[in-house]
């Protein structure tokens, strides 16, 4: 071995003679040396027995010389001599070590036992008066001391040993072993005299029920009842020694239910849930619920419960004062407790107390108020105020408790930083209810001004609307529009209004002064009430102008669209003209109807499709073509509606090389026909002959004719080309003719 280390095993193969374990440890016990044991020795006369008695005697002083307070040694030693019957000497070991170790439990407990196993009863007797007296803590030597005198008959002595002992007032496990031993010799009035000193040292609220059970076992329900009317006198009525006699109160309850005084049961119940707090009453409020559904009535069952769940949600708000979930619960237990009491027709001093108590709690949740000032931690709390302003209107009628809460809500919002509409709303709106007009409209304005915002204007619009105050309603839409001139829908509300009014010069007044806005949130809202304005009215002239503008403006397809529908349907015909057919003819007529142009809308087809290819919006122009060829196969002639096929793209695949990866890449793209014509026109139109060639090839049901039959299909495709060519170039020129005459006549009009 070097520097300690295991020395290194060179050869790694295995053994010729494989062992194993099991033979490794059987050879290891079979060479084990067996233990040195002293040699029996028979002792045959008293000449030698005095000499063993003498060689022992001479070890066990030595052994105790050198290890004085070993207490193992000094008991080995005097057992050795008790087993010699030498008990004087035992005696005398024994006293030896107790002025070594006066204190030694084990000790006194040797010498006792040594004594009463050689039937020395008064020794024992006197060991046990010593031992208890220099060591009266220790429990052990009482219980063997009151166990001798006991199993001695020594009723008197084991009595008089228990007084001893209660002197020094011990546990409780003592006072229990004095009163069983009362009762096991029928001392029944000594043992009560016991209980009345137990409680005296201890008043211990479990002391106090064994005591009284204890009575109730002896059928003394008098005493018993004395007994715990006694205990609940010495809590008296402080709240944590009421808390603490909770035990009490139970077992005093269950006694009168097992002797089926329920009514005796209840009030001690009640007497004691109005004293303790309901948050540390949990156990007594079970065993009450309990009670209630064994040998209650269904409204004080439903009391119970209602407790028990006041009980839950005092818990709850302990732990996190600011929970707005369980407050609702809360108020809402309370209001429903109020509401039963109301239906089953209780006194007036039973509902004022069951008003207090939702007030009580509403009052504790509006307390809570948020921290910070962020809106949405006020969300939950704002409506707590709403919620109890809603039960003061509707269930107690206190009219001025409800507008000191709304009055009081408002105040407690930093307006500033936010506010709530449907406080301020739900306010004003109260006060109408309570035919103050003046009152509402003042809150209402005062919201404005302090904290304009959309709801406000909103609530206070519709309000006036209901009492039919349009002039009030006007003033309004035009704070609203200034406060937010780019809110669309309040354009478009506010001449719906006039609409409704019959004052279509204002409605029209609005819609265009709405559309001139420049920031516009959603403009295509007012721009489609506007226009759907002009065409109620039979007004196509000023629909047309007001599509063209918006076309300008955006040239969305939809637009287009909507444009091309437009001039293809039919409208109403003009109000004027309808109020005069009106009054000639019956109510009950139908409307007339100035019937669209297809023509026209063809042309704003046409338009839309060359507008969306001249930006390369191919998407766009699909849309717009199927459109189209829907239109025309409800307004066209078969050839215009192939017209349109033929405008519809082929889908292809298209290779290009990334700009990025340098690799050649497969794209699906939209391919139109007239693109492909203006981009590649030579082979275009060869392929457009050679697709017209085929079409003639399958309808002739052959593959070929020879040269001359594949001449005659170029010739045809061709000619049709030719055809459609010089059809295009005159509806360009009859667009042109058309768009120049519309030209002058708006020249003409201006010069007007």
């Amino acid at each position: 071995m070097q520097d300690g280390r295991a020395p290194r095993v060179k050869n790694r193969a295995p053994a010729a003679i494989q062992i194993t374990a099991e033979q490794i440890l059987r050879e290891a016990q079979e060479r084990q040396e067996p233990t040195f044991r002293a040699p029996k020795q028979r002792v045959e006369d008293f000449e030698e027995l005095s000499e063993y008695q003498g060689r022992k005697r001479k070890e066990f002083e030595e052994r105790i010389r050198r290890t004085r307070g070993n207490i193992k040694e000094w008991l080995q030693y005097a057992n050795w001599e008790a087993s010699q019957n030498a008990f004087d000497r035992s005696r005398s070991v024994f006293e030896r070590a107790l002025d070594v170790d006066p204190r030694s439990i084990q000790l006194w407990l040797s010498y006792t036992e040594m004594e009463l196993k050689a039937r020395n009863v008064q020794h024992a007797r006197n060991l046990f008066d010593r031992a208890v007296t220099l060591l009266p803590r220790v429990d052990q030597l009482w219980y063997k001391y009151v166990y001798l005198e006991e199993l001695l008959q020594n009723v008197p002595g084991a009595r008089q040993v228990f007084e001893r002992w209660m002197q020094w007032e011990p546990d409780d496990k003592a006072w229990q072993a004095y009163i069983k031993m009362e009762q096991r010799y029928n001392e029944q009035d000594r043992a009560s005299a016991i209980y009345e000193r137990w409680v005296a040292v201890r008043p211990d609220p479990r002391v106090w029920v064994k005591w009284a059970k204890f009575e109730e076992e002896r059928m003394r329900l008098d005493k018993a009842r004395e007994v715990f009317q006694t205990a609940l006198e010495f809590f008296g009525d402080d709240e944590e020694q009421v808390e603490k006699a909770q035990a009490v109160f139970g077992a005093f309850a269950k006694m009168e239910t097992r002797q089926k005084e329920y009514d005796r049961a209840r009030v001690i119940y009640k007497f004691a849930l109005e004293r303790i707090p309901r948050s540390k009453s949990a156990g007594l409020y079970a065993s009450y619920t309990k009670f209630e559904k064994q040998h209650g009535t269904r409204t004080t069952l439903e009391n119970t419960v209602l407790g028990k769940r006041r009980i839950q949600y005092e818990e709850e708000l302990a732990h996190d004062g600011r929970n707005y979930d369980v407050w609702f619960d809360y108020a809402r237990l309370e209001e429903g407790a109020w509401r039963d009491l109301r239906d089953e027709g209780a006194t007036a001093e039973e509902m004022d107390a069951a008003a207090s108590r939702v007030r009580e709690v509403y009052e504790r949740a509006v307390a809570q108020v948020p921290p910070g000032g962020e809106k949405r931690h006020w969300r939950r709390y704002i409506f707590l105020w709403l919620d109890y302003a809603l039960f003061e209107e509707i269930e107690t009628k206190d009219y001025n408790r409800v507008r000191q809460i709304y009055q009081t809500a408002l105040k407690l919002v930093p307006h500033k930083q936010f506010t709530f509409a449907k406080l301020w709303l739900m306010f004003a709106k109260f006060e109408v209810r309570r035919l103050a007009l003046p009152a509402a409209r003042k809150i209402l304005g005062a919201a404005i001004g302090m904290c304009p915002k959309e709801a406000l204007f909103k609530g206070y619009i519709d309000l006036e609307v209901e009492l039919r105050e349009f002039d009030n309603v006007r003033k309004l839409y035009e704070k609203y529009l200034e406060f937010d001139p780019s809110n669309s829908a309040a354009w478009i509300r506010y001449a719906e209004l006039e609409a409704q009014l019959q004052d279509f010069s204002r409605t029209r007044a609005i819609f265009k002064l709405g559309v001139s806005q420049s920031p516009l949130s959603m403009p295509e809202l007012i721009w489609k009430a506007y226009i759907d304005f002009e065409i109620e009215e039979g007004e196509r002239e000023n629909a047309r102008e007001l599509y063209e503008k918006l076309i300008q403006q955006s040239g969305h397809v939809k637009v287009w669209i909507s444009y091309a529908l437009f001039e293809g349907e039919s409208i109403p015909v003009p109000r004027a003209e309808r109020e005069e057919e009106e009054e000639e003819e019956d109510e009950e007529a139908e409307v007339k109807m100035t019937p669209g142009d297809p023509v026209v809308a063809r042309q704003v087809f046409e338009r839309g499709y060359k507008d969306l290819k001249s930006r390369g919006l191919k998407s766009e122009r699909v849309a717009l073509l199927e459109t189209w060829k829907s239109f025309e196969e409800a307004h066209g002639s078969p050839d215009d509606v192939a017209k349109v096929q033929a405008m519809m793209p082929i889908v292809s695949k298209r290779r290009h090389v990334d700009q990025e990866t340098g690799q050649t890449v497969e794209d699906w793209d939209l391919v139109f026909a007239d693109d492909e014509r203006e981009a590649n026109p030579t082979s275009f139109k060869f392929l457009q002959m050679a697709h017209a060639w085929k079409a003639r090839a399958a309808a002739a049901g052959g593959t070929g004719g020879g040269a001359s039959g594949m001449l005659s299909g170029f010739v045809a495709a061709a000619s049709a080309s030719r055809r459609e060519q010089d059809q295009r170039t005159e509806d360009d020129a009859e667009n042109s003719d058309a768009a120049s005459s519309r030209a002058d006549d708006d020249d003409n009009d201006d010069d007007d």
